[in-house]
């Protein structure tokens, strides 16, 4: 008997890719150009999954509309910068070996949920490894912040799925999906403390090993 049609939704940065180092990097080049003092790194961190609005808005209460506007120009062209003059960011051991096996499921369809921008996104699935294996991608250019459901939502929508999972590595993701009556499945190598992300995820993994027998563990399937 066929299984109902499920969406495994991946956010992206610290979850598919280790793109800490070109997020602090940007981070520092838009603090200093605007003559601002940079908060801590785990600061930094904490706010990784927000849209860049919501994130200035966040890191820099005090500052005015105008300011965080000039802080998301100089963090894009930043991070544009860094991007194109290094390495592409690393893809977390074990990630694409879980993708082909998620992918050659017959009742499982693959999306995406970050809060990059369409661009950036763009960036990350021209690599080769990755490119075509996304039936849905959404962004931050098009919806709301996370934890707000509308990407999820969305998601859902144009996947066809009838159940969904969430995987991410922030309480951001978390909430999202649970807003969005997804399942949840937190990973311990990304950017939020785990004991936070494990008081909202349905389950949790250390490594991508894990991440099939979890999702079908999640409704009592092997």
């Amino acid at each position: 008997m066929s299984r109902p049609r499920t969406l495994v939704l991946f956010d992206v940065d610290g979850t598919l890719i280790d793109s800490q180092s070109h997020i602090l990097g940007a981070m520092d080049f838009a603090f200093k150009i605007r003559g601002l003092v940079l908060p801590p790194a785990s600061e930094i961190l904490a706010i990784v999954g927000l849209s860049l609005p919501e994130a200035f808005a966040q890191l820099c209460p005090e500052a005015d509309a105008q300011e965080r506007l000039l802080l998301v120009e100089a963090y894009k062209d930043s991070f544009a910068n860094l991007r194109g003059s290094a390495s592409a960011s690393a893809l977390y051991p074990g990630a694409l070996a879980c993708l082909d096996r998620l992918k050659h499921m017959d009742d499982v369809v693959l999306g995406i949920a970050t809060g990059k921008s369409r661009r950036g996104l763009r960036h990350v699935l021209s690599n080769p490894d990755l490119a075509g294996r996304f039936a849905t991608t959404q962004v931050a250019d098009d919806h709301p912040s996370k934890p707000h459901p509308s990407m999820a939502l969305q998601a859902m929508t144009e996947s066809g799925a009838v159940r969904g999972v969430m995987i991410g590595d922030t309480t951001f993701d978390m909430q999202m999906g649970r807003a969005a009556g997804l399942k949840t499945i937190g990973v311990s190598w990304g950017y939020h403390a785990q004991q936070a992300l494990r008081a909202q995820a349905d389950r949790m993994i250390a490594d991508y090993a894990q991440l099939v027998p979890e999702v079908q563990n999640l409704w009592g399937e092997t």
